[in-house]
């Protein structure tokens, strides 16, 4: 039996199936692709040659749903009917509680949130699991979420924060780009100088947290010399209310992602 059905072959699917591989944890002949666009079919066998890719779900040991939040009641039901007992969805929207009327109550149902940065094997995820998930369960779905990214064990609830702050939050990270690259060509660089400068101002400093373990405050702290440019600027980005701005930004795609959680249901 193939050991792990992907149930969903578009943007999420593709960068998973490319991670898993990747990394090893998998060998092309355990892994399945199920697809039921014929044009996305025919993309996946060429950039995974070696993949089962069907237009049905396949009978598996596990699945990773991956499909359009309409298409996930459909999806589920097929992968009850081949017997597939334990699923993470990465399905924006639909509960848990949802997953499991479709798939049976002895199944284990896990939930994720991934973000954009998966195509690029750099992910945020936030998991969730279901009352019949054990640490084997959350220990196995991290491993395959892992294979695109970072994640993090929250309570179901709290998903929402998680789509406010790290779903949303590349938009965010996106605009504060597009505004030092145009800030820079007011003041006199090259557009294309001004991009490469911010993109890898971003990149050295999101290192530097990682890598450093220090915290973003003692960070800004070191780069802040009292009475310098650093200061002058980070005062006028205070009188802006920049701070004020972003808390607000993640509290509003946060109580609209609670808010299109109960439409969908």
């Amino acid at each position: 039996m193939t050991r792990l059905c992907v149930v969903g072959g578009g943007r999420m699917g593709r960068a998973l199936v490319s991670g898993l591989l990747r990394s090893g944890w998998i060998e092309p002949s355990e892994i399945a692709i199920a697809e039921r666009y014929e044009a996305a079919r025919a993309d996946l066998q060429h950039r995974f040659p070696d993949v089962e890719v069907s237009g049905d779900v396949v009978p598996a040991g596990s699945a990773v749903l991956a499909v359009k939040p309409p298409d996930a009641p459909e999806a589920t039901e097929m992968m009850r009917k081949q017997g597939i007992n334990r699923v993470v969805s990465i399905v924006a929207g639909v509960k848990i509680s949802v997953l499991q009327f479709h798939l049976g109550e002895s199944a284990v149902v896990l939930r994720a949130m991934p973000n954009l940065p998966a195509v690029v094997g750099a992910a945020a995820s936030g998991l969730a699991g279901g009352p019949t998930a054990t640490e084997e369960d959350y220990s196995w779905a991290e491993a395959v979420l892992s294979a695109f990214g970072v994640v993090a064990r929250v309570p179901e609830p709290l998903l929402d924060a998680v789509t406010g702050l790290s779903g949303s939050g590349p938009a965010y990270v996106l605009v504060l780009t597009e505004a030092l690259i145009e800030a820079g060509v007011l003041q006199g660089l090259d557009r294309e100088v001004s991009r490469l400068l911010a993109i890898q101002t971003l990149l050295g400093t999101a290192r530097m947290m990682s890598e450093l373990g220090d915290t973003a405050e003692d960070l800004r702290a070191r780069v802040t010399s009292p009475g310098g440019t650093t200061a002058a600027a980070l005062r006028e980005l205070e009188r802006a209310g920049f701070r004020s701005a972003v808390v607000e930004a993640v509290a509003a795609a946060t109580a609209r992602s609670r808010e299109l959680g109960q439409q969908t249901h």
